[in-house]
């Protein structure tokens, strides 16, 4: 009787470790660090207010709601690094891949702004104003 306690007790203790131990090597396992390559390159930033449709943003042509940035290869941002600013209200030097994101960096290397991945190619960020900045992958010009 005593030894079915102790192993009913066990189970109760080892049961919820184990269950959480699979659950954070399932969840790191489904978050991938993407290589830097692939966002290298071409990126259209729109700025946009939460409330406009999909139609309002895609119909945003004002200088001073898009801008295109390059993602440049060694992670420093290239064209369009000050428009971006202007946005952040931070100088934007740099970038890096997170798991579920992008990262734009400032003077000293750390994150300023965090873009979450909607999908490939897509990635938005809401800045403290309540502002959406939407960050597109553009066609590579030849």
């Amino acid at each position: 009787m005593i030894q079915f306690a102790f192993t009913r007790k066990a189970t109760a203790y080892l049961l919820p470790m184990l269950m959480m131990i699979s659950g954070e090597t399932t969840m790191a396992s489904s978050l991938r660090l993407e290589d830097p390559s692939v966002f290298a390159g071409p990126w259209q930033a729109t700025l946009s207010a939460r409330s406009d449709s999909p139609e309002a943003q895609a119909m945003q042509d004002k200088p001073s709601n898009t801008c295109q940035l390059d993602l440049e290869a060694n992670q420093t941002l290239g064209k369009g690094a000050d428009c971006l600013s202007a946005w952040l209200q931070e100088s934007a030097i740099g970038w890096f891949p997170d798991p579920d994101g992008l990262s734009i960096t400032g003077k000293e290397g750390s994150r300023i702004q965090f873009f979450s991945r909607q999908r490939d190619g897509l990635y938005l960020s809401t800045l403290k104003s309540g502002l959406v900045i939407t960050l597109k992958r553009t066609a590579q010009q030849p």
